[in-house]
């Protein structure tokens, strides 16, 4: 019998595989974050099809388990100007949220990507897609340009800190594979 086969190693940690997390954590850390009245909320599950009661994700229908960005706050690691307010959240499962990330939804939802509608067969996904589309239509969501905001001096110290946690990232992961290295050697020896 192959109890090998049911066996399966875990995947080494890259101190580097955490640049993204970084980079959203750089740019969601400045995104104001607007509060919706009760009304708010109402008028935009009403758009999308919805209600208390049928409170699903936008994308495909599933059980809703927290609200996506339809326009992405980063792209090219970098902020898009979008906020995070209730005409630029759309009700989400945590499958599409992951597989959308920051890509466009209108391109996203038709693709094959893993676990997009598409590809796992969503059969009312037309209708999903005019819904977002008339919730697109909805409110003009607020874009704002972040570096005219604070001035370009604040705005760059921000992104020399950012460049800064990277680098030390990088150095960090160099050290860390010498270490792993080392440690792997003297158990060869035991």
């Amino acid at each position: 019998m192959d109890y090998l086969s049911l066996f399966r190693m875990p995947t080494p940690m890259k101190i580097t595989g955490r640049s993204s997390t970084i980079t959203n954590s750089f740019i969601n850390s400045i995104i104001p974050v607007i509060v919706p009245t009760n009304n708010q909320v109402k008028e935009a599950l009403d758009i999308l099809g919805m209600d208390h009661d049928k409170f699903q994700c936008a994308y495909c229908g599933d059980r809703a388990s927290e609200w996506d960005h339809l326009r992405p706050l980063v792209q090219n690691k970098k902020p898009t100007g979008y906020i995070s307010e209730i005409h630029n959240l759309v009700p989400a499962c945590g499958k599409c949220n992951q597989s959308k990330g920051n890509k466009p939804w209108h391109m996203w939802i038709m693709s094959s990507a893993k676990l997009s509608p598409k590809s796992r067969g969503v059969t009312d996904l037309h209708e999903r897609i005019q819904n977002l589309q008339k919730y697109e239509a909805w409110l003009e969501p607020t874009k704002i340009d972040f570096e005219s905001v604070v001035g370009k001096e604040i705005w760059d110290e921000h992104w020399a800190n950012w460049e800064l946690v990277q680098s030390t990232m990088r150095r960090a992961q160099v050290l860390a594979a010498d270490i792993n290295k080392a440690i792997a050697i003297e158990y060869k020896k035991l």
